[in-house]
């Protein structure tokens, strides 16, 4: 089976005038088909780095990035911008919403671009905005909806295109527990539907709805444990961190 992404040996150093900051040390990261993997590690661990040089919306200093079994560090900016396209999707903590767009065209966006046609992103963008209980502002302005509101439309578009990968960097970090709850209610939904996800987190109630944890320390894996819930009597489930 070939892995969605896959790093070896990834590095990524910044210059602090003359001085280099490494902010990723030679990460090694496989990620499969179908996984959902939380990317943990106290600030300025590098996680967020990681996770844009999986996208390209960073560039390595040395390493190997792979996605779906091609190597893809090599790529021009431009390249990068149309494999983003068709293949991963994002979720920021602050939302990047498009201003002068309503929320369903920042939805229905995407989809096209990626080659849907029209009736099929306007399919897909209404699924998903009933999904997140958004399907009464789809005409609304992005500047009109609460913060809450504005990532749950974040991640409808990030899944409008239906990508192999879905990167997210802290997506509830800006939100309060009811809306927190509908973000990972729908990437719950969407992982066991197939999507493969890599989502940055400093919450470990957001991680255990993952199925590997991966902890950085100074830009180096330190532990990466898969996740085994097990069944009780009860009602729940225990989880245990392997």
């Amino acid at each position: 089976m070939t892995s969605v992404v896959k790093t070896v040996n990834l590095v990524k150093i910044y210059q602090d005038g003359a001085l280099p900051v490494p902010a990723v040390r030679g990460v090694d990261l496989q990620v499969e088909p179908g996984e959902f993997v939380a990317v943990m590690g106290p600030s300025g661990s590098g996680k967020s780095t990681l996770v844009h040089l999986l996208g390209g919306l960073d560039t390595r200093t040395s390493g190997e990035i792979w996605l779906d079994g091609k190597r893809v560090d090599t790529l021009s900016e431009s390249a990068w911008a149309l494999l983003r396209r068709k293949r991963v999707g994002f979720v920021f903590q602050f939302f990047n919403l498009v201003a002068n767009m309503t929320v369903g065209d920042n939805v229905e966006l995407p989809a096209l671009l990626a080659g849907a046609s029209p009736k099929v992103a306007r399919e897909r963008r209404e699924s998903l905005l009933a999904a997140l209980n958004l399907a009464d502002r789809a005409d609304a302005a992005p500047a009109q909806l609460s913060g809450g509101e504005q990532q749950r439309v974040a991640l409808a578009r990030a899944l409008a295109n239906q990508p192999a990968l879905l990167l997210a960097d802290e997506p509830t970090g800006n939100l309060d527990s009811r809306n927190t709850r509908d973000v990972l209610r729908l990437l719950g939904t969407v992982h066991k539907e197939g999507q493969t996800i890599v989502m940055v987190t400093h919450d470990a109630r957001v991680a255990s709805l993952a199925d590997r944890v991966v902890s950085l320390f100074d830009g180096e894996i330190v532990d990466d444990g898969r996740i085994a819930r097990r069944r009780t009597g009860t009602a729940g489930e225990v989880i245990d961190l392997r």
